[in-house]
């Protein structure tokens, strides 16, 4: 969409405004999918198990498909103007069919089988996984605990979970807080809005012509999808919280520098404070990439008890997609009230208060596993 939008807004003649809506509206529809997710994967199945680095997989590969996204981007956009924004969209149906025919090989999760009762699929998984019997069967033993404990069909109930989850125990509030409040840093900190509106940031930076605008964002692409990969390896090594500090403190640092870039090129002090801006722009998304994209995700999987992790993680999920429409649908109506470098300070001031509640609320979980 990044590089699409710049051809809609041309092709279709909408507004500025209309076309923040029309960005903003993909993270709010995805919001209602992502409040189902825990009764699906309850009723119907889980297709995979994902602890430590493994849960931050799907954010790599979510990272490959934004880097492939910019490349098709730049390769559709000689076209004419009124049908290479359609390919760069469309061309986002053939993953989605990939993803479909490979459900068929993905094994189900050993978790939700036990609950399902089906012990013997299970051993069955974790064997294809871990070839050591000794260990699949302490495993084994492990989730089926952990299953026992909540196994009547009252607790296990649909309405009573939401029921203790939106009127939570002191504990299970302060686990919330950590899920809903780690997901919100996450989209609160101006990387949706530089994934979306890459050109337009990089247009301030006087880069001129629309080729070397995507152009640009293939590097931002890389710069993302490299760090994020680096962040999956550390995860399990130096723990959650330590990436946390890492990753914010550098993000408010890269996000401040962004606003000085941009306040130089608005006073007409241009010099060194493009390329500064572009590499301050593309070090946000390498400190976001190494350590709050995949970390919320991680800890959002590990400090909630098996019986709530499917709702709690749908409301996390919905969290982060609603703050994710939020950027999305006034980046740009707010950059030109308050200037672009005024909304990377914003943002930066937003990073500077995600290290406190790091610090205060959340928990090392790396231990624990």
């Amino acid at each position: 969409m990044s590089g699409a939008i710049m051809f809609i807004q041309e092709g279709l003649k909408i507004t500025e405004v209309q076309a923040e809506v029309l960005v903003g509206c993909l993270s709010i529809v995805s919001l209602f999918g992502s409040l189902t997710s825990g009764r699906t994967s309850d009723t119907i199945e889980r297709t995979w198990a994902m602890l430590g680095s493994l849960t931050s997989f799907p954010e790599i590969f979510a990272s490959i498909g934004i880097l492939l996204g910019y490349v098709s981007n730049y390769a559709f956009s000689g076209l004419s103007v009124h049908i290479n924004w359609r390919f760069m969209l469309g061309v986002g149906i053939l993953p989605s069919v990939l993803i479909g025919f490979a459900l068929f090989v993905i094994p189900e999760s050993p978790r939700w089988l036990v609950m399902q009762n089906r012990v013997d699929e299970a051993r069955s998984v974790l064997l294809k996984t871990n070839g050591d019997e000794s260990e699949v069967e302490e495993r084994l033993a492990e989730i089926q605990l952990a299953a026992g404990a909540n196994n009547s069909p009252e607790e296990q109930g649909q309405k009573a979970l939401w029921c203790e989850l939106l009127s939570p125990s002191p504990s299970l509030r302060r686990m919330l807080i950590t899920s809903i409040g780690l997901q919100c840093f996450q989209q609160l900190n101006g990387t949706e809005a530089v994934l979306y509106y890459s050109p337009e940031i990089f247009k301030a930076a006087c880069i001129n012509g629309k080729s070397n605008l995507l152009a640009a964002t293939v590097v931002v692409g890389v710069s993302k999808t490299s760090f994020i990969i680096v962040g999956a390896v550390l995860i399990d090594k130096l723990g959650r919280k330590p990436l946390l500090y890492i990753s914010s403190i550098g993000m408010t640092v890269c996000l401040c520098s962004v606003g000085v870039s941009f306040s130089l090129l608005k006073e007409g002090i241009a010099g060194g404070a493009a390329p500064l801006a572009i590499l301050s722009v593309c070090s946000t998304l390498a400190f976001f990439s190494a350590g709050i994209s995949p970390i919320c995700w991680v800890v959002t999987s590990e400090i909630f008890p098996m019986r709530y992790r499917a709702q709690a993680a749908a409301l996390g999920a919905a969290a982060n997609r609603l703050c994710s429409g939020l950027v999305s649908m006034s980046f740009l109506s707010v950059s030109r009230s308050i200037t672009v470098a005024g909304t990377f300070f914003a943002f930066a001031a937003m990073l500077s208060l995600s290290v406190a509640f790091v610090h205060f609320v959340v928990p090392e979980t790396k231990e624990d596993l």
